[in-house]
């Protein structure tokens, strides 16, 4: 009898250790740092956004976020740097209108296919540009920059890089207004304003969460925004619609994106997460106060949003036979 007890009890400890080892063998997700790539320069609004975020994702996952700034090519270094990171969760990164929607039908040898090698995580918000000019221009409105430019002045506009939505801003207001301004691309928004600071450009299209610190502190003045409303962060500032070219509109983006084949717990977990955050007061209160309205999309519609908008701007992008220039 002893003998058969013992029997039955080391056959029930064996199926209890069948059972347990498969749960031990899985590591909990995050136990080490997580890399957040941002495909631009320091300073500007996708590395603004990635730190915020970054920060907070610290605190809740228990892991450090380290922000790794991999500028260049409209964000399409950064972008092929995560597209073939592995897929294990340890690698997210700041998407944008450009990035993930735009560059594709822009860029004729793409290092990336932005719906194919990514899994949308959470949609951070939108955003308008501004179009700004130093604070010592001559030029106080729209139209003003437009009559100098009809008056056959040699005026340039800088952006985050070729293909971006500030480039593409400055390309609709070209052909909307019917002048010729030379486009000036650099490798973010921060080298971008720089150069606007230091008056070796006319003017840019940039990011109102990028440059509204700047027109508050008297640095640059702001002429139009690129939404069809005026924004909540400049409510003084009037549409590029309201300053003379009726039907302009522009509205940019700011995601989370991570590898294609990252493990739909840690996507869902991750979304989640991101989506807690936005909803918290105080983030909320500053995304709104610096311009940008927080998203409530969930994963699926950001996923599904991702995928419209990329076929809105392959139209237009033909449409318009909008070509690179770098």
């Amino acid at each position: 009898m002893d003998r058969n007890r013992r029997l039955t009890a080391i056959a029930c400890l064996a199926a209890l250790g069948g059972a347990v080892l498969p749960v031990r063998a899985q590591a909990k997700w995050p136990a080490k740092p997580i890399t957040y790539v941002v495909p631009f320069a320091a300073g500007g609004t996708t590395d603004v956004l990635g730190r915020l975020i970054g920060q907070r994702l610290t605190t809740i996952l228990g892991q450090p976020v380290v922000i790794d700034n991999k500028p260049g090519a409209g964000g399409n270094v950064g972008s092929a740097i995560t597209a073939k990171a592995a897929p294990d969760g340890y690698t997210i990164q700041g998407g944008t209108i450009s990035s993930h929607a735009i560059n594709v039908s822009l860029y004729a040898n793409m290092p990336y296919d932005p719906v194919r090698d990514f899994v949308p995580v959470a949609l951070i918000g939108t955003l308008p540009n501004v179009l700004v000019v130093n604070a010592s221009s001559p030029y106080k409105t729209v139209a003003d920059v437009v009559a100098a430019a009809k008056g056959k002045q040699n005026l340039s506009y800088s952006s985050s890089g070729a293909g971006t939505s500030q480039h593409l801003s400055g390309e609709l207001f070209k052909n909307m207004a019917g002048v010729d301004v030379l486009h000036v691309p650099y490798k973010g928004s921060s080298p971008s304003m720089q150069a606007l600071m230091g008056d070796q450009v006319t003017m840019c299209f940039e990011n109102i969460l990028s440059c509204i610190p700047l027109i508050q502190s008297g640095k640059l003045r702001a002429l139009g925004v690129t939404s069809a409303t005026r924004a909540s962060g400049l409510p003084d500032v009037p549409t590029m619609a309201e300053a003379g070219l009726k039907g302009f509109e522009i509205v940019s983006w700011q995601g989370i994106f991570a590898p294609a084949g990252t493990p739909a717990p840690i996507v869902e977990q991750l979304s989640t997460t991101v989506n807690q955050i936005l909803r918290e007061p105080e983030v909320k209160a500053k995304l709104l106060g610096l311009g940008l309205e927080p998203s409530t999309m969930t994963q699926a519609q950001f996923a599904a949003f991702q995928k419209a908008e990329v076929a809105k701007w392959a139209r237009l992008i033909k449409a318009a036979n909008i070509k690179v220039d770098s």
